[in-house]
């Protein structure tokens, strides 16, 4: 099956779901692509069950797509790039610390904490888990996903500080989850010890490497974007930006994420303020509004499909019906400690880390670390469990996240 198909059956999956679920269903448009999809693998495992092999045929498709490489190294850099360009540099400055606290500190806390309930509750299991993969299904499943969390930020009126909050830890956090999970994939990979000192300087490399290369080739854009006054030519520039920066990080050994976070984040602010005409800036908001709604759809069916390859075994489901509220609390209180040093001055604050740890999703990123794993016996958990997570956090939180908004 060639490359054209596989695209032309999401594309035509994503076309079909979106107008069932707008049509019909009105839900929030990701969480509606991944449901149909989901709900469709159940069918077609079910219809396999009966001898009509129709999962096979869509395994098939499915494994002929390296989910991991088509979001980690193709199309997260959009989607960042894409929701980046709408955050206000003055809003994230007023809430800084607050945001860095939980993208770093919060992150790394709750890797840890994550790995060692993990490793406790593993224990009991045959085989066990070795705590090194512990502390990786912590690392991959900690930071909340941008893509997710922006998706429902899009479809929710929430106060504009907790906006702010949310996304502006989403866009960072997830490039620190991302670096921890290459350092501990490192010493997986080699069996050696854990060196604090090598870890901290990988640490830095990748993070404040990625965000320094983020703002020189976002400088370079806004000096280019300043000497034209055409759209589609300002429009190509920030195409170029996104897919030659992010190939750039990655070639330097630094985070691609960071650096095109880096980069959106200069555009959207000071290049939409003193480098575009409002004729440009509709038109590149129209432009990556697009890309983002395609490239968001493919995603979550990506997402849904997903299940047909899984490893499923009654014990794996069992621990993760444990660790998904194991979950929730070390996201409760990752949250919850940078609020109680850093909050004091935000009112209703109690409020927000109710609403940061229930809105803290989960999605595709977290799914595609942990296809990353190399073949093993110990990859096959990891990925079912991290799955599991992934759809109760985009279902369950994603649709009540609402409610609890309101109350």
């Amino acid at each position: 099956m060639d490359i054209l198909t596989i695209i032309s059956v999401l594309i035509s999956l994503s076309a079909i779901f979106s107008f069932i679920n707008y049509r019909y269903f009105r839900l929030p448009r990701t969480i509606g692509l991944m449901l149909f999809a989901l709900v469709l693998s159940i069918v077609l495992i079910v219809i396999g069950r009966t001898g009509w092999d129709l999962r096979g045929q869509a395994a098939v498709l499915i494994q002929r797509i390296d989910f991991n490489r088509f979001l980690l190294q193709g199309v997260l850099g959009f989607l960042l790039f894409a929701g980046a360009l709408h955050v206000e540099a003055n809003e994230l400055m007023q809430h800084k610390w607050i945001i860095f606290s939980l993208a770093t500190a919060g992150t790394i806390f709750s890797t840890f904490l994550v790995g060692v309930l993990a490793w406790l509750v593993f224990r009991l299991m045959d085989p066990v888990l070795p705590f090194i993969y512990c502390l990786l299904f912590g690392a991959l499943i900690s930071p909340t996903d941008p893509v997710a969390v922006l998706g429902i930020l899009k479809e929710l009126k929430v106060p504009k500080s907790i906006e702010t909050q949310m996304a502006g830890e989403a866009l960072f956090n997830d490039g620190v989850g991302v670096v921890l999970f290459i350092v501990l994939m490192r010493f997986a990979a080699g069996g050696a010890s854990i060196s604090i000192s090598q870890s901290s300087l990988l640490f830095v490399k990748e993070a404040f490497g990625g965000i320094l290369i983020g703002l020189a080739i976002g400088w370079i854009a806004y000096q280019m974007l300043k000497r034209v006054d055409n759209y589609q030519v300002e429009v190509l520039i920030t195409l170029g930006l996104v897919m030659g920066g992010y190939d750039l990080a990655h070639r330097l050994n630094t985070s691609g994420p960071l650096a095109i976070v880096a980069a959106g984040l200069l555009i959207g602010n000071h290049g939409r303020a003193f480098a575009m005409s409002e004729t440009t800036r509709k038109n590149l908001d129209m432009f990556w509004e697009l890309i983002d709604e395609i490239l968001n759809a493919v995603l979550f069916i990506l997402i849904g499909i997903e299940v047909l390859v899984l490893e499923i075994s009654f014990h794996y489901f069992l621990a993760g019906l444990v660790i998904i509220p194991l979950v929730l609390l070390v996201r409760l209180v990752s949250v919850g400690v940078p609020f109680g040093l850093f909050g004091q001055q935000i009112p209703f604050r109690k409020n927000a880390v109710k609403t940061l740890t229930w809105g803290g999703l989960r999605g595709g990123i977290a799914v595609a670390l942990a296809l990353s794993i190399p073949q093993g016996p110990h990859r096959g958990i990891i990925v079912f469990i991290t799955y599991m997570v992934v759809v109760f956090s985009i279902t369950v939180q994603g649709l009540t996240i609402k409610k609890i908004l309101k109350k």
